[in-house]
């Protein structure tokens, strides 16, 4: 912490925002969802104090972004499940293995499912907390 710089107090949880994370994944119920792949976009809210990283200018006491987004995409890319929600959940927990991490809002986007009329998005959201 810099000389003079006022001290401050955290109100609550800061919050570190890693939105839109694309990833190609087999993940689904039909044949060809296992087979052929399909993008999904993960969204990540994690919640955090992140006062010590801030005041030693340390990124070993926070969540280090780049890390969480290559883990992200990695756990997307291999073990397909049937469901959406598990895979949420799977990521869920992940983001919780971050010894920072307190909270996390997880979004699992699937843009291209397999519906046959027009839509925008389809997406899970999960939020988990450090037990």
């Amino acid at each position: 912490m810099s000389a003079g710089a006022p001290r401050t107090t955290a109100v609550g949880l800061d919050v570190l925002r890693l939105l839109g994370v694309r990833a190609t994944g087999h993940h689904g119920v039909f044949d060809h969802e296992r087979r052929d792949g399909q993008e999904f976009v993960i969204d990540a809210v994690v919640h955090l104090d992140t006062t010590s990283a801030a005041d030693d200018d340390d990124l070993e006491q926070t969540v280090h972004y780049g890390v969480l987004a290559e883990q992200l995409v990695a756990a997307v890319e291999r073990d397909p499940v049937d469901l959406i929600e598990t895979l949420a959940e799977r990521l869920a927990a992940l983001v919780l293995s971050h010894p920072a991490a307190a909270r996390v809002e997880l979004t699992v986007h699937k843009p291209s499912a397999p519906i046959t009329v027009p839509f925008g998005d389809v997406s899970i959201t999960v939020v988990r907390e450090r037990a």
